[in-house]
């Protein structure tokens, strides 16, 4: 792997493609949901942990990057070398929970929009951010605590997180937990319940669909199809290869490492397209993005008619559901009103 031509020219020029689309639109997107959108929403708590993550994770590529270019040959110390590999893992673990939080709680507004609104308040949403971040530097903490460099004298290169020694961890068991729980608690069940949500989200769309007698949720539906099916090539490829590789390393077998490599580009991936599936397919961000850049959002927009009548019917539904109760209907409307859009 250390040898491979492939990956020393692709690896360095994915992640500087990445870097430049990835540094901007989420700064952008970032700036918008914490300044042009209120209230916020458990939602909006979300997408602004995800745009920090993101961030967080694009200002790793520079030193992905000089590192292949120089044919893996780490010169910026070891300290920084476990920095960075915390950094990168870290924050890659937190995209796909964050988006797994987003879909559950896209789940709950569209599935159970009146008897979720106990539990889709702020502080639980930072609760959730904060003990996420908590779990996944826990889990982290021997790549942070351990020099993660190689000095391979056979090419005159030190490595970074490319060869690991043995004796970083006590026994074969110690290696299998550490590497194979990330696994099951940041890829296999948020993976499971990410499918979940999108499979009842679409399927109650379809149900509303065919109950009010129109196609005016159909954009919404393939919204959720294709969210569904960014989230499976992003993160599915390179955590199933990773499986491989760590079950053939942990019986003495020639691992994938090579693939895996590879794979790991699709991971970052998703730095460029969060901003355009998540953050533009908000009604909410919708609007404050036009009103940023000048332009006024006419009511016979087509693009927010199509997003304002998604649950239209729906949120009649409990406006009649409230009658008699005026004050009740003024904390319920305004979250009714932001449930209208899917995303």
């Amino acid at each position: 792997m250390l040898k491979d031509p492939t990956i020393r020219i692709t690896l360095p020029i994915f992640y500087a493609v990445i870097a430049l689309i990835s540094i901007p639109g989420n700064t952008f997107s970032l700036w918008v949901l914490l300044f042009h959108i209120k209230p916020k929403t458990p939602s909006v708590i979300f997408m602004i942990n995800l745009s920090l993550t993101d961030l967080a994770l694009a200002s790793c590529l520079p030193f992905q990057i000089i590192y292949h270019a120089q044919l893996n040959h780490w010169t910026f110390g070891k300290r920084l070398c476990s920095f960075v590999t915390v950094m990168f893992y870290a924050n890659t673990y937190s995209s796909l929970i964050t988006m797994t939080c987003i879909s559950f709680d896209r789940y709950l507004g569209v599935v159970y929009p009146i008897k979720s609104q106990i539990w889709r308040r702020k502080r639980y949403a930072v609760a959730s951010c904060l003990i996420m971040w908590l779990l996944i530097l826990l889990s982290l903490w021997p790549l942070a605590a351990t020099d993660l460099t190689y000095e391979v004298k056979q090419l005159k290169i030190t490595t970074c997180f490319d060869v690991l020694k043995w004796e970083m961890l006590p026994n074969r068991s110690a290696w299998a937990a550490f590497l194979l729980m990330p696994f099951v608690f940041f890829f296999l069940i948020p993976f499971t319940v990410t499918v979940a949500c999108y499979v009842c989200i679409i399927r109650k769309l379809v149900q509303v669909s065919n109950q009010q007698g129109n196609g005016q949720k159909t954009r919404s539906i393939y919204l959720a199809i294709i969210v569904l099916l960014v989230f499976i090539i992003c993160f599915a490829p390179n955590n199933f290869v990773l499986l491989g590789h760590i079950l053939h390393r942990l019986q003495g077998k020639e691992g994938y490492y090579h693939i895996y490599k590879l794979t790991l580009c699709l991971s970052c991936l998703n730095n460029c397209i969060d901003p355009f599936i998540y953050y533009f397919a908000s009604t909410d961000f919708y609007k404050k993005f036009k009103k940023v850049i000048g332009q006024k959002v006419s009511i016979s927009d087509p693009a927010e008619t199509r997003r304002d009548s998604l649950f239209s019917a729906r949120t009649m539904s409990a406006r009649s559901m409230s009658t008699g109760h005026g004050e009740g209907m003024e904390v319920l409307r305004p979250s009714l009103q932001r449930h209208e859009s899917v995303f």
